[in-house]
């Protein structure tokens, strides 16, 4: 098949973690040409047949940058500074409508606000949910949901285990570590499913959910496979109103465990269709924790002081 003949599929965020695996996972597929959009398209280095500029700040930019596109893939960043996500992605919703986009992709997450019925609020999480209905409305002819999981990579970095008052290293955390509340995966692997989810529209453009979980596990779990592998770490539960003391974030991160630890990271019931359905339309079943650990997991104490 010459390039001219492959559809044109535009991703957003194409030098974030997600639009990075998207770009790659979509070039591997070799069914598409692929569009990466970025603010400073001089300075992308990545493996798309083509950038141009995007900015979802400036609405005015992306009619041009979705031309001709055949499918977009649509990621916001909430921790961004001063991002309005919801603003963001209408516009550009609307444009990829207005470009004749025929598949859009949105990268969403769980409406905590609903399952919890407002018990909980963790904001990272309603607002790319609230999103979902505007796609839905939109009539694009296809359109899916991809979820990205709890990040294997958040367990080793910033988030990873600290050093305790006696030298050794663990987490410190407001969570029961026996309850199985985790659905986590590489996101390297999201794109996967997202080129997986453009291949096949007819099983997935009626607005399906596809879910990245290599695996579901207790804090516990986690700690064990770690320990497995020969690191000595810890963990010690503590009363989230002490946790929220610890560092300007920590009240808002024990409000997202709270919710993990009440409703699991995608929410109360069961996921085995949507998880299945993701795992066929990528062709492969994701990576396990333990097994992404092995050849990845780092943190301080492996480090030189």
């Amino acid at each position: 098949m010459v390039s001219s003949e492959k559809k044109l599929i535009a991703v957003f965020g194409a030098t974030g973690n997600q639009g990075a695996g998207v770009v790659r996972a979509l070039k591997a597929n070799g069914q598409f040409t692929v569009r990466a959009l970025s603010r400073d398209p001089g300075k992308y280095k990545g493996v798309a047949d083509e950038v141009v500029a995007a900015d979802l700040e400036r609405p005015e930019t992306l009619a041009e940058a979705l031309k001709d596109a055949h499918g977009v893939f649509l990621v916001t960043n909430f921790w961004q500074e001063g991002t309005d996500e919801i603003k963001q992605a209408t516009a550009a919703i609307q444009a990829a409508k207005a470009a004749g986009v025929n598949h859009l992709i949105w990268s969403t997450l769980p409406n905590v606000e609903k399952i919890s019925d407002g018990k909980f609020n963790v904001p990272q999480f309603t607002g790319k949910a609230k999103v979902d209905s505007i796609v839905k409305d939109a009539g694009f002819p296809s359109y899916t949901f991809v979820v990205p999981p709890a990040y294997y990579q958040n367990f080793s970095g910033p988030f990873g285990p600290q050093r305790q008052h006696d030298g050794s290293f663990g987490w410190v955390l407001p969570i029961d570590p026996t309850v199985r509340c985790f659905h986590m995966g590489d996101i390297n692997e999201l794109g996967n499913i997202v080129a997986g989810a453009f291949a096949h529209p007819q099983e997935t453009g009626n607005g399906a959910y596809l879910p990245l979980v290599g695996d579901f596990l207790t804090f516990n779990d986690l700690l064990s496979a770690l320990n497995q592998l020969g690191h000595k770490l810890s963990f010690t539960r503590v009363p989230r109103e002490v946790y929220a003391g610890f560092f300007p974030e920590a009240d808002a991160l024990g409000e997202t465990l709270a919710y993990y630890e009440t409703y699991t990271y995608l929410g109360s019931g069961s996921h085995d269709h949507e998880i299945a359905l993701a795992n066929k339309v990528a062709g492969q079943t994701p990576t396990t924790f333990a097994s992404w650990a092995r050849d990845n997991f780092r943190h301080a104490a492996a480090s030189p002081a």
